[in-house]
C-alpha cells in the first residue's frame, strides 16, 4: 500500500467510524455470538498472496463486527467504561502514523516534555499539591505493580533486586478485602506471595478498611518477626465502589513507616469535580496514587495517570542505565522508561493534550456530574418500584441492586436475560456473599434517554423472568 492509497483508505475508515458511532444505539450492546462463531470464519493458515483492502474491510464488517461488544455504546453500564472521545481517537490516529518510541527524552523530546506537562495539568485538575510528579503508565495494574515493587525494595533497603528474596525477611502488604485483583497479581509478580497479602475486614456503608483491624494485623506481624512493607487503599473499588478512610490509613502508615499506594482507577477521574473529593480526603498524604483517564475522562485506552510524592524511590527500584540508554549532552531531562516496568513507551500524552484542550476541564466535569446525577436518579426510580432492593447505595455513579426475593441463581438469570436482550449491558458481583446486579455509568456520550431505556429494560425483563 502506498501512502497515497493510505490517505484514501484512512478517509474511508473515518467515514465508517462516524457512521458506526452515530448508529450505536441501534446495536445490541453485548456481542450476541456463540463461542467459536468468529474463529470458524477465519482461515486456519495465513494467506500466501495479498488481498485488496476493500475485501478485507468487507470481511471486517461481516466477520469481526458481529463479535464485538460495544464498549463505546451509550448504554454500556457494565464493568467501568473504557472511553474513546473523538478528540482522543484523533490523537491516537496521529500517534499511530508517526509511530514514535518514547522510552527516552532523546528518542522523542516532545513526548517526554508533553507527558510532564499533561501530568501537571491532571494534578492541578485533581487538586493535588505540587509535590507530586506524574508518569503515564499503560494501566492501573502496572502502576500498582510499580508501587508494590517500590514497597518491597524500600522495606529491604533496595537489596531485593540484587540479592533476590531468599533469606530476606517475610514481607507483608495490607489492603482492603474490596481491592481489585490487580493487587493480588502484583503480589504474585513481585515474589511476595499471596499468603503475605493481608486483606483487612471492611466496615460501614463505604466498606472501608477497619483501622483497628489494620493496626492489629501490623502489630501481629511485627510480633511474629515479619516485615510490614506497605498499605494499598482504594477509592471507588471495582465491586461496589468501596472507599477507604484515607486519613486513617495514612496515619497508621506514618506511625509504622510504611509506603502507601492509592488505587483510584475509576473514581479518581471524578475528583476533577471538587464536590466529590470528600471520598478521597487524605489522598494527598499517600506516596503513590493512580487513576485511569481511559476509564471516565475520555482518553482512549491505554492511559493511567500515576502520581508520586518521591519518584526517586520508584527510579531506584526500576532504573537500569546501560550506555546505550544514556542521554549525553543534555541536562535536566526526564527518561520515563526509568519510571515504568516496560522499557518501550507509547506517546500517550498526546491524547490527553487533545482531550483537555478540546473539551476543557469544565466540559469534562459537566459530563461526570451528569453521569452521577442520571445514575443516582435511576437508582431512586428502581427503589420506588417496590419490587427491587437497592443493596449498596450509590457511590458516584455505581450502585448495586437485586429483584426482591430473588435467589442468587435467579439474579444471575436476570443479568443474563438483560444482556441477551441487548438494550443495555450489566454485570453481576458479590456483596457480603450475596449475588447482586451492578450498575455503573460513565460512557462518554451517554444521555438521559439511555437511563430511561435502562429502567425499561430492567423492569420489563425482571417481571417476565
Amino acid at each position: 500500500m502506498s501512502w497515497d492509497d493510505f490517505a484514501k483508505h484512512a478517509k474511508d475508515a473515518a467515514d465508517w467510524g462516524a457512521s458506526y458511532h452515530n448508529t450505536l444505539r441501534d446495536r445490541p450492546v453485548r456481542a450476541q455470538t456463540a463461542p467459536g462463531d468468529i474463529a470458524a470464519q477465519l482461515d486456519k493458515t495465513p494467506p500466501e498472496t495479498g488481498t485488496d483492502l476493500a475485501a478485507i474491510m468487507a470481511d471486517f464488517d461481516t466477520i469481526v463486527m458481529p463479535g464485538i461488544t460495544h464498549w463505546q455504546h451509550p448504554r454500556f453500564f457494565a464493568y467501568f467504561s473504557a472511553n474513546a472521545a473523538p478528540a482522543s481517537v484523533l490523537a491516537e490516529f496521529l500517534v499511530s502514523i508517526i509511530a514514535p518510541q518514547c522510552m527516552l527524552w532523546q528518542t522523542s523530546p516532545a513526548a517526554t516534555e508533553m507527558e510532564t506537562r499533561m501530568m501537571d495539568w491532571l494534578r492541578h485538575g485533581l487538586g493535588l499539591p505540587d509535590i507530586y510528579q506524574g508518569v503515564i503508565q499503560d494501566s492501573a495494574s502496572s502502576a500498582t505493580l510499580a508501587a508494590v515493587l517500590t514497597m518491597r525494595e524500600r522495606a529491604l533497603s533496595f537489596r531485593g533486586n540484587i540479592e533476590g528474596l531468599r533469606g530476606q525477611p517475610q514481607l507483608r502488604i495490607y489492603c482492603s478485602e474490596q481491592v481489585h485483583t490487580s493487587i493480588d497479581r502484583a503480589i504474585w509478580v513481585t515474589g511476595i506471595g499471596q499468603d503475605n497479602l493481608v486483606k483487612v475486614r471492611t466496615t460501614g456503608d463505604l466498606r472501608h478498611m477497619d483501622p483497628l483491624d489494620l493496626e492489629a494485623a501490623i502489630a501481629e506481624d511485627k510480633q511474629a518477626g515479619r516485615l510490614p512493607a506497605g498499605i494499598i487503599a482504594a477509592t471507588g473499588a471495582t465491586g461496589m465502589g468501596a472507599c477507604d478512610d484515607l486519613e486513617a490509613v495514612a496515619a497508621i502508615a506514618k506511625e509504622h513507616d510504611l509506603y502507601t499506594h492509592l488505587d483510584a482507577a475509576w473514581a479518581g477521574t471524578a475528583m476533577i469535580c471538587p464536590e466529590f473529593r470528600p471520598l478521597w480526603q487524605g489522598a494527598a498524604q499517600f506516596d503513590s496514587i493512580v487513576f485511569n483517564p481511559h476509564k471516565w475522562l475520555g482518553a482512549q485506552f491505554d492511559c493511567a495517570a500515576h502520581f508520586l510524592r518521591d519518584p526517586d524511590l520508584l527510579r531506584q527500584t526500576l532504573a537500569i542505565r546501560p550506555e546505550y540508554l544514556r542521554t549525553h549532552g543534555a541536562t535536566d531531562v526526564m527518561d520515563y522508561s526509568e519510571w515504568t516496568v516496560p522499557l518501550g513507551r507509547r506517546f500517550r500524552a498526546l491524547k490527553l493534550w487533545f482531550l483537555m484542550r478540546h473539551y476543557g476541564m469544565e466540559g469534562l466535569r459537566t459530563r461526570i456530574r451528569n453521569h452521577v446525577a442520571w445514575s443516582q436518579a435511576l437508582c431512586e426510580r428502581l427503589r420506588a418500584e417496590g419490587d427491587f432492593q437497592i443493596v449498596t447505595e450509590p457511590i458516584l455513579s455505581l450502585w448495586t441492586f437485586r429483584h426482591a426475593g430473588a435467589s442468587d441463581a435467579q439474579t444471575q438469570a436476570l443479568v443474563d436475560a438483560i444482556n441477551d436482550d441487548g438494550r443495555i449491558y450489566l454485570t453481576q458481583t458479590l456483596v457480603d456473599g450475596q449475588k447482586v446486579i451492578r450498575f455503573t455509568a460513565g460512557q462518554f456520550d451517554c444521555e438521559q434517554r439511555d437511563f430511561d431505556t435502562a429502567f425499561d429494560a430492567i423492569t420489563q425483563i425482571a417481571r417476565r423472568t
